[in-house]
C-alpha cells in the first residue's frame, strides 16, 4: 500500500469533500479521508492494483480535480479580478434592482426601460442582466444541481431551485408580455435572481478568503526554520542548505541565528529561546548533551550540534503533520438550514410534479397544470432560507469586530455559546508574554533608580533577554545610563563590569558564590522564587547590594474575565508549557484551579481531545506552540500580539488583547443563535401556509394562487428575515 497527499479543485462545501470521500471509498484498493478546510486528499492505495493516475481518474469522474502532491508550499493570492467580478456583480444586481423597483419607490425610471410604455423593453432588459448575474454565479448553480444529483442537498441546492424557479415563470411572463398581455410586467421577478446569487457569490468570497488563512498557517510553520545553516565539513566551516544537512552533521549556531535541525549539543553553552514549542517565557539554557529544537533562537554563544531529525523527522514538520490531521478530523458543522433543506426540497419538488400530473389530469388544461407547479416552487422556494443563516452572522460579525473581536468562521459564532470548558494559555494570553522587572529588594544606600541604573548600564552589553528586561525598564523610566568598563559576559552565570572604580558582578547564586560573596537573604530569594520570578543577585566591591525579581507579568482585568466565564458554568484550564511552579503561582493569581504545566504541542492537542468528551472546548492561546491545539479545539481564540501562526489557525482573533472579548462572543453568540432561529421561522412561516393554496387545495372555496402572489410570500419573508436580523445591531453585553 502506498500513500498519497494530493491537492483537490473543486471543493466548495461539506458536501463535496464527504461526496468525493465516499465515491473514492467505493473503489477497490482505496482509502481516503478528504480534508475540506485544506482542499486535499490523503489517499492510501494498493500500488499493484492502481497508479496516481487511476486516482485521479477516479477524482475527475466524481467531479472534482486532481492539482497534483499536495506540499503545503505557498500559495498565490487570490486574483485581483475575482475582486473585480464581485464588484460588477454587485452593481449589475444593483442595477437590476433599480430597474425593476424604481417604481415603487418614487425614483425616475429609465424611459426607454420604463415597464407601462416599454414592457417588452423592461422585460428583456432585466432578463439580461439576470442571465449576466447566473452565468457569474454560475458555480453555485453547477454545485446546487451536482448536490441535488448527489442526494445530498445543500444551501447551493436551495439558491439554485429559488433562482430557476424565479427564472422559469419570469421567462414565462416574458413570453406572454411578448405575446401582447402587458399585465406579466407585474409578475417577472428576474430581480430576486441577481440579488440572491449576489449575496451568496459575495458570502462564499469572504468564506474561501478565511479559509485561506487557515490553510495558510500550515505554510508559515514550513517557514519556521532557516534556509541555511552552517555545518563542519573536514574541519572547516560551511555554508549549506538545510535540505544537505546528513544526520550526525556537526552543525554550527551562532549567537542571533536559529538551529536549523533538531539535534544534540557537542559542544559550547548558551541560553535558547523555544517558546514557540514549549510555551516557556524565559529562555532555556543549553550545554553539552543538551538537546536543541529547529527554529528556536540562540541568544548567546555559538554552540556546535550533532543533527538527529531532519526533514520531515523534525518537531516543526511534526507539527505541521499534527495541524493538517487535526484540520481533517475537524468535523464540519451540520447547519440548521442544510438539515431543513434535505427534507424540505425533495419534499416540494415531489409536491410539485404531483399536482401538476394531478391537475394536468382533472382540468386536461397543461396551462393549469404549469401555473400550479410553478406556483408550488414559487410560494415554496425558501428564497429568504438563504438570507437566515448568514445575514445574521454577517451582522453579529460586523458587531464582534466593533468589539474587537475578529470573527473567521460562522461555526465559531454558531457554537461558542456552547462552550463547556475554555482552555487558556499561559504565555502572551493570561500574561503579557513579555519579561518585566516585578521587585527590588535594596540591601545599599542607593535609590532603587539608582541601581536600575547601575544595572542597566552593565546589562545593556549583554543580549540575554534577562538583561534586555533591566535595560527596556529603565528606558521607560528614562534614565540615563552610565558608562562602564572592564565588561565581561561570564556564560551560564552571568556579567562583570566596572563604574568609575567600582566593581560589580551581576548574575545567579553561584556567581556570588564562585567570588565569596556572601548572600545570605534566603527569605527574600525564596519570595521572589515563590512569585515566579527569575532572580538576579548584584554585588558592588564584594558586598551583596540587591536582588531583582524579574517576570511575566499578568495582563489588566484577567481575574474579573475568568471570574465571568465561571459565573457561565464553564468550566477554565490552563495549559502550558512552563514549570508548574511558575504556572500555579500565575493560576493562583487569577483564580484558575485547573492547571497543566510542562506540556509540549503534541500534549496539549491530545488534552483538548479529551476534554471534548465532555462538551465543546474554546482553546485560545498566541504562539506558534499553540497552532495544534487552536485547530483541535472546537473553537480557537488567539490574541493579536501573538504570531501570525497561531493567528491564522484560529477561528476568533482578539484584536485588542483583552481576553473579556472572550465573554462578548459567547453572549453574541447566544442571541445570535436565537435570531437565526426566528429567521427560519419567518422564513417558511409565509411559505408553508401558502403551499397548501398554491396546491389547489382551497379551490372550492374559490381561494386560488397564481405564482404572482406566491412571489409576494417570498419577498414578505425575505424581508422580514432581513429587519429581523437587524436587530441584532442591538446587542447590549452585560
Amino acid at each position: 500500500m502506498k500513500k498519497v497527499l494530493l491537492k483537490i479543485g473543486g471543493m466548495t462545501c461539506s458536501a463535496c469533500s464527504s461526496g468525493l470521500e465516499k465515491y473514492l471509498n467505493k473503489q477497490d484498493g482505496v482509502t481516503a479521508s478528504v480534508n475540506l478546510v485544506m482542499n486535499n486528499a490523503a489517499i492510501e492505495y494498493d500500488d499493484e492494483k492502481l497508479s496516481i493516475d487511476d486516482i485521479e481518474k477516479f477524482i475527475s469522474k466524481a467531479g472534482f480535480e486532481s492539482l497534483g502532491i499536495d506540499k503545503f508550499e505557498k500559495e498565490e493570492k487570490r486574483k485581483a479580478n475575482e475582486k473585480y467580478k464581485l464588484i460588477v456583480l454587485a452593481i449589475l444586481a444593483v442595477i437590476t434592482l433599480y430597474v425593476s423597483m424604481s417604481h415603487m419607490v418614487g425614483l425616475p425610471q429609465i424611459p426607454f426601460l420604463d415597464m407601462s410604455e416599454c414592457p417588452l423593453n423592461y422585460a428583456i432588459s432585466l432578463f439580461i442582466l439576470a442571465c449576466i448575474v447566473m452565468f457569474i454565479g454560475r458555480d453555485i448553480l453547477k454545485n446546487g444541481i451536482k448536490n441535488l444529483i448527489h442526494l445530498t442537498p445543500n444551501m447551493d441546492t436551495l439558491v439554485t431551485i429559488g433562482v430557476f424557479a424565479s427564472m422559469a415563470y419570469s421567462i414565462y411572463s416574458t413570453y406572454m408580455i411578448f405575446s401582447g398581455d402587458n399585465t406579466y410586467t407585474s409578475k417577472l421577478y428576474f430581480e430576486s435572481v441577481a440579488i440572491i446569487i449576489a449575496f451568496i457569490k459575495i458570502g462564499k468570497y469572504i468564506e474561501g478568503r478565511n479559509k485561506d488563512k487557515t490553510k495558510e498557517a500550515l505554510q508559515e510553520l514550513m517557514s519556521i526554520t532557516p534556509n541555511l545553516a552552517i555545518v563542519l565539513r573536514n574541519g572547516k566551516e560551511k555554508t549549506v542548505t538545510l535540505d544537505e544537512i546528513k544526520k550526525g552533521d556537526i552543525v554550527v549556531c551562532k549567537p542571533g541565528q536559529k538551529i536549523a535541525v533538531d539535534g544534540t549539543v557537542t559542544d559550547g553553552t548558551t541560553h535558547i529561546d523555544e517558546s514557540f514549542i514549549t510555551g516557556e517565557s524565559v529562555p532555556v539554557k543549553r550545554e553539552k548533551g543538551d538537546k536543541v529544537i529547529a527554529g528556536s533562537i540562540n541568544y548567546e554563544g555559538a554552540i556546535y550540534y550533532e543533527a538527529e531529525k531532519i526533514g520531515k523527522e523534525s518537531t516543526v514538520s511534526e507539527i505541521v503533520r499534527m495541524v493538517a490531521e487535526a484540520t481533517n478530523t475537524k468535523a464540519p458543522i451540520s447547519r440548521i438550514a442544510d438539515k431543513i433543506s434535505g427534507i424540505f426540497v425533495p419534499v416540494v419538488i415531489a409536491l410539485a410534479v404531483i399536482c401538476f400530473i394531478a391537475w394536468l389530469v382533472i382540468s386536461k388544461d397543461i396551462a393549469t397544470a404549469i401555473n400550479t407547479f410553478v406556483s408550488i416552487l414559487v410560494v415554496a422556494c425558501p428564497c429568504s432560507l438563504g438570507l437566515a443563516t448568514p445575514l445574521a452572522i454577517v451582522i453579529a460579525s460586523g458587531e464582534c469586530t466593533k468589539r474587537g473581536l475578529l470573527v473567521k468562521s460562522s461555526e465559531a459564532l454558531e457554537n461558542a455559546h456552547k462552550v463547556k470548558t475554555i482552555v487558556l494559555d499561559k504565555t502572551g494570553t493570561i500574561t503579557k508574554g513579555k519579561l518585566t522587572v516585578s521587585k527590588i529588594f535594596n540591601y545599599s544606600d542607593l535609590k532603587d533608580k539608582e541601581i536600575l541604573k547601575v544595572i542597566a548600564s552593565i546589562e545593556k552589553k549583554s543580549e540575554h533577554p534577562i538583561a534586555r528586561a533591566i535595560v527596556n525598564e529603565a528606558e521607560e523610566k528614562n534614565i540615563e545610563l552610565l558608562e562602564i568598563s572592564d565588561f565581561k559576559a561570564i556564560p551560564g552565570f552571568g556579567v562583570y563590569a566596572k563604574i568609575n572604580n567600582d566593581k560589580f558582578y551581576i548574575g545567579n547564586k553561584k556567581l556570588m558564590d564562585d567570588n565569596n560573596i556572601k548572600a545570605n537573604v534566603e527569605n527574600d530569594l525564596d519570595s521572589l522564587i515563590t512569585q515566579g520570578n527569575s532572580v538576579l543577585f548584584v554585588s558592588k566591591n564584594g558586598e551583596l547590594i540587591a536582588l531583582i525579581g524579574v517576570k511575566d507579568v499578568i495582563k489588566e482585568n484577567v481575574k474579573e474575565v475568568i471570574s465571568k466565564i465561571k459565573e457561565k458554568n464553564i468550566n477554565v484550564i490552563m495549559l502550558t508549557g512552563d514549570n508548574e511552579k511558575t504556572a500555579q503561582v500565575i493560576a493562583n493569581e487569577v483564580g484558575i484551579e485547573n492547571v497543566r504545566a510542562n506540556v509540549l504541542p503534541s500534549e496539549k492537542a491530545q488534552i483538548i481531545k479529551e476534554l471534548k468528551k465532555d462538551g465543546l472546548v474554546m482553546m485560545c492561546g498566541d504562539g506558534i506552540n499553540d497552532s495544534v491545539s487552536l485547530v483541535t479545539a472546537d473553537i480557537g481564540v488567539s490574541v493579536s500580539t501573538g504570531t501570525d501562526i497561531a493567528m491564522d489557525s484560529s477561528n476568533v482573533v482578539i484584536m485588542n488583547d483583552n481576553l473579556d472579548r472572550i465573554n462578548d462572543l459567547i453572549i453574541i453568540s447566544k442571541k445570535t443563535i436565537i435570531n437565526i432561529k426566528e429567521n427560519l421561522f419567518w422564513a417558511f412561516i409565509y411559505n408553508i401556509c401558502m403551499i397548501p393554496v398554491a396546491m389547489g387545495l382551497l379551490s372550492p372555496f374559490g381561494i386560488t394562487m397564481n405564482p404572482m402572489f406566491g412571489a409576494l410570500a417570498m419577498t414578505l419573508s425575505s424581508i422580514t428575515v432581513v429587519l429581523n436580523a437587524l436587530r441584532l445591531k442591538n446587542i447590549k453585553i452585560k
